[in-house]
């Protein structure tokens, strides 16, 4: 697969919570040199990196992170205030309690409530996979196909474990033609980005992948495949 597709799926992502402001202006100017999708990075980034790429690339952040203990009301809150800062697309968490008390109509009504904030901006629903039965994963699939949001994703990064090939198998048969997939937690080699976008996903989010193509290229694109 041409190391450019790969790229172009990627939100390049910095969530760790000591990250400063020269880390994520890296990560931005990495991003617009390798044409990812998105940087993903804290909502506090959001207002100075949306000025920094100055219309460059697309900015993404994360909402009720990691944990998904928010109230919809705060969920909701947030989200605008992202997008009022400049972010384009909205990862959120569900809250995983409530899944697992059965409060299914509760997970839907806070994820429209989300989506009609989001309007036309991107919504990706993070269901943290490995807390999860694989009943549950179904379920949320379905769940998150009658919100309206754009995206199923798998994980955090701060939880277990990230993406695995399964899951992202599974989300493919199970959730609806209008929503996408997005692999994220532990991507860490070409072959394993080729392999979930095979299966299905239509974003990596991943800290590793632009590292990878450093290395290997000598940070040129000339080659363009691996």
């Amino acid at each position: 697969m041409d190391i450019k597709e790969i790229l172009s799926k990627v939100d390049h992502t910095l969530l760790k919570q000591d990250c400063t402001d020269t880390e994520i202006f890296s990560l931005c100017d990495d991003a617009i040199k390798y044409n990812t999708a998105s940087v993903c990075i804290p909502g506090a980034f959001v207002k100075a990196a949306k000025e920094y790429v100055n219309g460059k690339m697309t900015i993404c952040t994360v909402i009720g992170f990691p944990n998904g203990y928010s109230s919809k009301e705060v969920k909701c809150f947030e989200a605008k205030q992202y997008i009022d800062d400049g972010a384009d697309e909205i990862d959120t968490v569900i809250n995983i309690c409530d899944l697992k008390d059965k409060k299914y109509d509760k997970i839907l009504d806070e994820l429209t409530s989300l989506k009609k904030v989001c309007g036309d901006k991107i919504l990706k629903v993070i269901i943290e996979c490995c807390l999860l039965t694989e009943e549950e994963k179904i379920i949320m699939c379905d769940i998150v196909s009658k919100s309206g949001a754009d995206f199923i994703k798998t994980s955090t990064g701060f939880s277990k474990w990230g993406a695995t090939f399964d899951d992202i198998k599974l989300f493919a048969e199970n959730v609806s033609e209008n929503v996408k997939i997005k692999a994220a937690g532990g991507i860490s080699s070409i072959e394993d980005a080729e392999e979930f976008i095979r299966l299905g996903a239509s974003r990596l989010g991943t800290s590793r992948i632009i590292k990878i193509v450093k290395e290997n290229s000598n940070d040129k694109l000339s080659n363009s495949s691996y």
